[in-house]
């Protein structure tokens, strides 16, 4: 891993290091110079706690040995409300988040629609207006959950560079049609995109595109449907949806590639779950989202 990188100058920070089961507020009245309760409940209010690089605003949260405890004399970020979007976390380099359905990663050009870039680029200018937001990768805009964003140039060079070798695990699940015969199976093509259709095509043998590697497993089929939790060894454009179709087991809702049905009046595809090592402070570090209930719903 490369060097921490260098940010814009922060506010004062006061790290404290937990050494017996307490509440939060136990401990930060033993630890915060006579402050009072008043004034603690304040800097959790105002989201200048946290603990382990999560901000924290309850009073009463459980603290263990050897948790860390950081006091920020800045303000915190501001709570994102969006029916679109859910931070899962945030620290002053990344911010981790849950996206919907319908919802547009980022745009190019001049385009006023919203996206998850721009809301979280309002999002974090609320605290203050020099604070910016990188794209590291991307979710199309019918595929729901985790995708991750940087919060300066160097972390999302960090881990665009080095994007193979940082993240762990990065799992989807799929409903698809049809009932998909084996439990598990590992899927290598070449995909290519087409540049007036813009659909990517799928090669059995090397064709001078890039190389795809999709392994998947069963989770729950009926003759109907399948539910298959999915990992990507590599991560191309629309890789699972070619997959699944070349498997003749066509995400659902995806008229792009193959499917005939819409039960769930939306694309069948979740990122449900994205692990990796943070780029500063190296740690792995995992982010897990529930399976969309309606994808559940046809297996009762």
């Amino acid at each position: 891993m490369r060097h921490k990188p260098k940010t814009a100058p922060a506010p004062k920070e006061t790290r404290l290091k937990v050494t017996e089961p307490m509440e939060l507020m136990t401990f930060l009245l033993s630890k915060m110079g006579g402050m009072s309760r008043n004034s603690v409940k304040s800097l959790l209010a105002h989201r200048q706690v946290m603990v382990n690089s999560k901000i924290s605003t309850l009073y009463k949260q459980p603290l263990q040995p050897n948790d860390l405890v950081t006091v920020n004399s800045g303000r915190g970020n501001i709570e994102l409300k969006h029916p679109k979007l859910r931070i899962i976390f945030e620290d002053e380099y990344l911010i981790v988040v849950e996206k919907k359905e319908g919802l547009l990663t980022v745009i190019a050009g001049d385009s006023e629609e919203t996206t998850a870039f721009s809301i979280l680029k309002n999002h974090v200018k609320k605290s203050s207006p020099t604070n910016r937001i990188y794209t590291v990768h991307r979710l199309d805009r019918e595929t729901s959950g985790v995708i991750m964003f940087a919060k300066n140039r160097e972390v999302q060079q960090i881990l665009q560079e080095n994007w193979h070798r940082i993240i762990t695990h990065r799992i989807y699940v799929a409903l698809v049609e049809g009932e998909v015969e084996k439990e598990e199976d590992t899927i290598v093509t070449w995909l290519s995109e087409n540049e007036k259709s813009l659909k990517i095509h799928s090669s059995d043998s090397d064709n001078g595109g890039q190389q795809a590697i999709t392994h998947y497993r069963k989770i729950k089929s009926n003759e109907n449907y399948s539910l298959l939790e999915i990992e990507l060894e590599t991560g191309r454009k629309n890789q699972i949806r070619v997959h699944m179709q070349g498997i003749g087991h066509p995400v659902v809702g995806d008229k792009k590639y193959g499917a005939v049905s819409s039960p769930i009046n939306r694309l069948g595809l979740h990122a449900r779950l994205l692990a990796f090592y943070h780029p500063v402070t190296t740690e792995v570090v995992s982010f897990e989202t529930p399976v969309p209930r309606n994808f559940l719903n046809l297996f009762h």
